[in-house]
């Protein structure tokens, strides 16, 4: 793929846009990183300028509004970055014929399942943030770019930015216990296994819906328990329903995403949580 230009969108500063940035750097490619310092992707002029001038083969968007439990409050931010910049940078990959990779959630689904989602399953948001993402698919389906990929993830941890895993062991450096959903069931994912997956996916030029994440499931307080133990820390991790940790956003109960059409199409099956979950507190975490 050596030559090949990937402009990300959220590759400076994004959990995922920095993996995303890396995986394609090792991987060979003309890597632009850019995101809403660069220009206001919101706004359409700003937008197309960057991306002509760019001259990208692939247009990675991971830009978005993921304050879950905010969004229930501000609609018009969550849409104009969930719904508005997906289908601006459709139009524009309709114009210029790039390949578009757009990211989204296990937030469209309604939880209502028991066996892991597939992409074709009905979705069912129950949240602001889940229906603003699911507009963004919406939009870009309708547009139907000649060269689009979706690609539906969940429950990232990474390095780079905070993320659920190092608020945990944050707290539980601090705190005899901490207390943790165990009613809430879904996809932990490592951003740069997920980033080295969907550079894959576009080098092989997969069109449509996937869901990629890592293999597995856990709940909030499973993988809280399981980061905590890797760290050697002595902080007990006391599991509690839904109920008893209320939130401005309802979330889908089970959200667990399947990797089949990703492994169909790839030949690659992505590793355990657990796996990755290890690499990222040794190699991530500092050291107490």
């Amino acid at each position: 793929m050596s030559g090949r230009t990937a402009l990300v969108l959220g590759g400076r500063t994004g959990l995922l846009g920095m993996s995303l940035t890396r995986a394609l750097e090792g991987a060979g490619w003309n890597v632009r990183p850019a995101g809403r310092e660069d220009a206001a992707v919101t706004d359409p002029a700003a937008l197309g300028a960057l991306v002509r001038a760019a001259e990208p083969d692939v247009v990675f968007n991971a830009v978005a509004y993921t304050a879950v439990d905010k969004a229930e409050d501000e609609p018009d931010a969550a849409n104009e970055l969930n719904r508005a910049l997906p289908a601006s940078l459709g139009r524009l990959a309709a114009e210029l014929g790039f390949r578009l990779v757009h990211f989204s959630t296990d937030f469209v689904f309604d939880g209502k399942k028991s066996t892991p989602y597939e992409p074709e399953d009905p979705t069912g948001p129950l949240s602001v943030y889940g229906r603003s993402k699911l507009a963004g698919e919406q939009a870009l389906l309708e547009i139907a770019p000649p060269r689009l990929t979706i690609v539906r993830t969940a429950w990232l941890f990474g390095p780079g930015r905070r993320n659920f895993v190092r608020t945990m062991l944050s707290l539980a450096a601090e705190r005899e216990e901490i207390r943790v959903v165990h009613d809430q069931i879904g996809s932990p994912t490592y951003t740069p296994d997920l980033a080295a997956h969907v550079v894959k996916l576009a080098e092989i030029e997969a069109d449509g819906v996937f869901h990629v994440a890592n293999c597995g499931q856990a709940s909030w307080c499973e993988l809280a328990s399981e980061a905590v133990k890797l760290a050697g820390l002595h902080c007990k991790v006391q599991p509690i329903t839904t109920a008893e940790y209320p939130t401005r956003a309802e979330r889908p109960r089970f959200s667990v995403l399947s990797n089949a059409k990703f492994k169909a199409a790839t030949g690659i099956t992505p590793r355990p949580w657990a796996q990755a979950l290890r690499d990222y507190v040794f190699q991530e975490i500092p050291p107490e």
